[in-house]
């Protein structure tokens, strides 16, 4: 069958089916909805090289490698590498859900040179329209899809969600929760109001806080999911140039499962080269660490990650500072 032939045919299965977009791409760094105008191969080719491009941020922690050398050669050929992909209907028009290779997206990465912090979390939407109801994804799409643009991915909360007073304070188990449930240390809290909203960044148990104006809401939801990546990067996207090595301090930790699970999720990062036990003191203790990312970075990054960490108190002699949560 040739190619154009089976693209029609699975694009009318598919939007026959209508089955939910977000729910089939929903945790995986390596698929990508994007728009398109028809199934032509150029667009399909344009939206293959916009897919990788926001692939290739989420993988590489969330860094723009838009100025490395091979970036735009890698982008053309962007098709070898779809597993598979699928036309869909959606409200705003067609769309092309892509799914690439793992495989291969992480050897491209390496190959552009990118010493990565690791793939970032999602970040769980909490945004409440001007008459305090929470908003649902179909609404929160403009914020969503600035986001995505840009290698951040997002998700929504369930039937049950959690109270965003309760996360906006920091409550350890309000967190603890969104950890377990979500698997993300990051909530962007949102309220809109007239002509505006205010904002807040949850990202390890630390709140950054801002405001912005809009004509409409979409205009308002834009530009905070373009606000909510560029704090996510001063933050979270800290690369060394060469190795970084320090002292990283852990306190919360009640039992030897608890030291046990700590140094497993450390070896697990990418981004860690090599961990010592210094020493132990009540419930904490002090590790030598070393990373491809300054120690403060990498703390952000564990808390951020939904590792049931908090970025902790200043400990003497210690760089970084985390409390292991319950």
């Amino acid at each position: 069958m040739r190619l154009s032939r089976l693209l029609i045919v699975t694009l009318l299965l598919f939007l026959a089916a209508l089955p939910s977009l977000r729910a089939q791409v929903a945790g995986s760094p390596y698929a990508v909805v994007v728009p398109v105008a028809d199934t032509s191969d150029a667009q399909r080719d344009q939206a293959f090289a916009t897919a990788l491009g926001q692939v290739l941020t989420r993988v590489a922690g969330g860094q723009d490698l838009r100025g490395n050398a091979g970036y735009g050669d890698a982008l053309g050929k962007a098709a070898s590498m779809v597993r598979k992909f699928q036309y869909q209907r959606a409200a705003t028009g067609l769309v092309l859900e892509v799914e690439f290779e793992p495989g291969s997206v992480r050897r491209l990465v390496s190959k552009l040179g990118v010493q990565s912090a690791g793939i970032k979390p999602p970040v769980l939407l909490l945004v409440q329209g001007a008459d305090g109801h929470l908003l649902d994804q179909s609404a929160l799409a403009s914020l969503a899809a600035a986001a995505a643009a840009r290698g951040t991915n997002v998700v929504y909360p369930d039937g049950n969600p959690p109270d965003p007073a309760r996360l906006a304070a920091a409550d350890p188990a309000a967190l603890v929760a969104v950890n377990r449930q979500y698997h993300t240390g990051l909530v962007l809290l949102g309220q809109l109001r007239d002509g505006g909203a205010d904002w807040t960044l949850v990202s390890g148990g630390q709140a950054q806080r801002w405001s912005g104006q809009g004509a409409s809401a979409d205009v308002l939801l834009g530009d905070a999911g373009n606000g909510l990546v560029d704090r996510l990067g001063k933050q979270l996207n800290v690369i060394g140039a060469g190795p970084s090595e320090g002292k990283l301090w852990v306190s919360g930790l009640d039992s030897a499962m608890d030291y046990a699970n700590l140094v497993a999720t450390l070896q697990d990062d990418p981004s860690v080269r090599q961990v010592q036990t210094l020493g132990a003191q009540n419930d904490g203790v002090l590790l030598y660490v070393k990373a491809s990312v300054p120690i403060s970075a990498l703390a952000a990054n564990l808390a951020a990650g939904g590792h049931l960490l908090l970025q902790g108190e200043p400990h003497a002699g210690a760089d970084a500072n985390l409390r292991w949560l319950k």
